[in-house]
């Protein structure tokens, strides 16, 4: 089991972070927080990461099969936006390097990362979060109850890691307008 994991952490964390932090559309998550404010656009992204719980669990063990690497790929994605406006509703920036990125992301979950993100720290980043999706894991093949153990995993999840990102990205002085910063 814990090989399994090291593999799969060793691919997340040399190809996969990379991957989708540079497909997310920055600009499209500032103007998210900016129209919806900050607790609006993590309970938007929150249930598109359920979405694909509730899909990946509906039909047992066959959808759950099928379903999961969309489902593990959605909650990456959804994570890196949630990250990423609350970096940009607490700070004001929305471009951030992949290196400085990583660092809040290792932080938040509770990875030591130094100045410098090294793989070992990516490494240790994926293995944190392969444990915290996979928690519900068998759950979900479950027919019926599945979908409602994913949607609800997925959504508390990614709800979790923004108040966890919350806690450890500063407040710019002066404030923003719209960030809606009340609980997450």
């Amino acid at each position: 089991m814990k090989a399994a994991i090291n593999k799969r952490a060793n691919l997340l964390a040399t190809y996969a972070f990379r991957r989708i932090f540079d497909r997310v559309d920055k600009e499209a998550v500032k103007q998210g927080v900016d129209e919806m404010g900050l607790n609006g656009f993590v309970r938007h992204c929150a249930r598109l990461a359920a979405a694909t719980g509730v899909v990946s669990g509906a039909g047992g063990v066959a959808t759950f099969v099928v379903g999961l690497p969309a489902d593990v790929l959605n909650n990456l994605t959804q994570q890196f936006r949630v990250t990423l406006a609350v970096v940009y509703a607490k700070s004001g920036e929305y471009e951030l390097g992949f290196e400085d990125f990583m660092a809040v992301v290792a932080v938040s979950i509770g990875v030591e990362a130094g100045v410098m993100v090294t793989k070992t720290a990516l490494v240790r980043v994926a293995e944190r979060l392969l444990l915290r999706m996979g928690e519900k894991t068998a759950a979900r093949m479950l027919p019926i109850l599945g979908a409602a153990i994913g949607g609800t995993t997925n959504y508390v999840f990614i709800k979790g890691i923004a108040a966890s990102v919350r806690k450890v990205v500063p407040l710019r002085s002066g404030g923003r307008g719209r960030s809606g910063l009340g609980d997450v």
